[in-house]
């Protein structure tokens, strides 16, 4: 028979550290809830909204991660408001390009940003030309199915 040098506890002790520790990367790995797709946060149906305006600025906004987003600052006649368009790269695969002076009709939810209002735009329409960014929900079209960016 073997002699161990240790205490018997000392095993249990190591046995239940590797058993916890096995079980974090389960908990961090359980599916989503799956079901019909919510709202994409920050986006509020109940503030949806219908600008109309001329294009004054045109910015690419990088973010973590590599993002770059375009946003279009749109003077209306009330105001001036920078609207969130979306993902530069989504833009690009829609071909759609904005420059200063479009005029552009926005319909999208108007959100609190920083000290300033902000729109997160669901549609845009230039002349006869409308980009549909989101859909009735507010759920980003890049975000699913097989046109999402790989």
């Amino acid at each position: 028979m073997t002699k161990y040098n240790f205490p018997f506890s000392y095993l249990l002790v190591a046995l239940a550290g590797l058993t916890a520790t096995s079980a974090i990367p389960l908990v961090a790995q359980t599916p989503a809830p799956s079901g019909p797709p919510t709202a994409a946060p920050g986006y509020d149906t109940s503030k949806e909204v219908t600008l109309r305006g001329s294009v004054e600025a045109v910015s690419q906004i990088s973010g973590r991660r590599g993002w770059s987003g375009t946003h279009v600052t749109l003077k209306t006649e009330k105001e001036t408001i920078d609207v969130h368009v979306g993902p530069s790269w989504y833009l690009t695969q829609k071909q759609i390009r904005f420059a200063k002076g479009d005029q552009i009709e926005v319909t999208g939810s108007r959100v609190g940003f920083g000290n300033s209002d902000a729109l997160i735009a669901r549609e845009v329409r230039r002349g006869e030309q409308t980009l549909t960014l989101r859909d009735a929900q507010g759920i980003p079209l890049w975000s699913r199915g097989p046109s999402r960016r790989p």
